[in-house]
């Protein structure tokens, strides 16, 4: 009987490790991934949060920005909610959210989809492209910028007024921005047009991730645009909807730089919101305290509108999850 040269050895039993210590080598990732975590808590610290406290204290006094603060408590809340120019400010901010955000984004939504649908499938997709840069503009340039060159064109020797006496309707002349009864609907008509490019590039990019085999199927079912618009493209960039909804909001209840450019709040308050009544008050009149409290007041009021909007996408996502 012939016996093998070599002899294979035995294989080692291997044992697996402890569950102790395969739990602390997956913490050790789970720890380094919190360090990069750290600046930017660091710096939120640092440009929001810290900012945020000391303006919640300032709320709580009475100061003008030299010397020693005075505790006076929610006096200042109090006299807020009493002070008709708060109250018209905050109705200004929603004439500012239907200028800045329902008007957008049903436009942008209807835009977004002419441009898509029908001017990118009939029209080489360039076409589509530069309509899509043309109404993103107003949205590159400077809105302090933007807000200036509006001045010019409406005020009485303007532009705008210019062209009523060239077309023959001179008896339309007005002083668009110093009447309190145009200031309003003319400020929110600029704001449409600087708002209205930033929906429209975010539907079209939410566009382009829809199934085109969906359209397709439709057409061959007889669908038309509408339909079509109204079964595939509305419940299929919904989340994007949200987003731009949400974006948009908090851009319409902090707007600043257009208010600051194009009226400074007047005429007689007409187109005051909260964001330049805080400056004012803070920086003019030097109630420090009292501008802190409208600040801290509109902080509160734009993080349950986000967190609402947030509920309310999370919401949508679980019932369309369930479907």
């Amino acid at each position: 009987m012939a016996v093998p040269d070599t002899v294979a050895a035995p294989e080692r039993a291997t044992t697996p490790p402890p569950p102790a210590v395969t739990a602390r080598r997956r913490s050790r990732p789970d720890r380094a991934y919190w360090l990069y975590l750290l600046p930017g808590a660091v710096l939120f610290l640092l440009v929001i949060g810290g900012p945020l406290v000391y303006t919640g204290y300032l709320s709580l006094t009475r100061w003008s920005g030299v010397g020693d603060p005075t505790w006076i408590g929610l006096e200042n809340y109090r006299n807020l909610f009493h002070d008709d120019v708060f109250w018209t400010s905050f109705r200004n901010t929603l004439a500012m959210i239907v200028a800045m955000v329902v008007l957008p984004t049903l436009v942008g939504l209807v835009l977004a989809a002419v441009l898509f649908d029908a001017i990118g499938r009939r029209f080489r997709p360039r076409t589509a492209a530069a309509l899509r840069a043309a109404f993103y503009l107003p949205q590159v340039l400077p809105v302090v910028v933007a807000g200036i060159v509006w001045g010019w064109i409406l005020r009485p020797d303007g532009a705008f007024n210019g062209l009523l006496d060239a077309v023959g309707l001179g008896a339309l002349r007005h002083d668009w921005l110093g009447d309190p009864d145009t200031a309003l609907p003319v400020v929110m008509a600029v704001m449409i047009w600087v708002q209205i490019g930033y929906p429209v590039v975010v539907f079209m990019a939410a566009l382009e991730r829809v199934d085109p085999e969906l359209y397709e199927a439709a057409e061959l079912d007889g669908a038309g645009w509408f339909r079509r618009f109204r079964a595939i493209t509305l419940p299929q960039i919904r989340p994007e909807t949200f987003v731009v909804g949400l974006t948009c909001t908090i851009a319409a209840m902090k707007v600043f730089g257009p208010i600051y450019a194009l009226t400074r709040g007047g005429p007689e308050n007409a187109t005051n919101v909260p964001s330049y009544f805080a400056y004012y008050t803070f920086f003019k009149k030097l109630h420090v305290g009292y501008g802190s409290a409208i600040s801290m007041v509109l902080t509160l009021i734009i993080v349950v509108v986000s967190v609402l909007f947030i509920r309310a996408q999370n919401r949508a996502e679980r019932r369309d999850g369930g479907l």
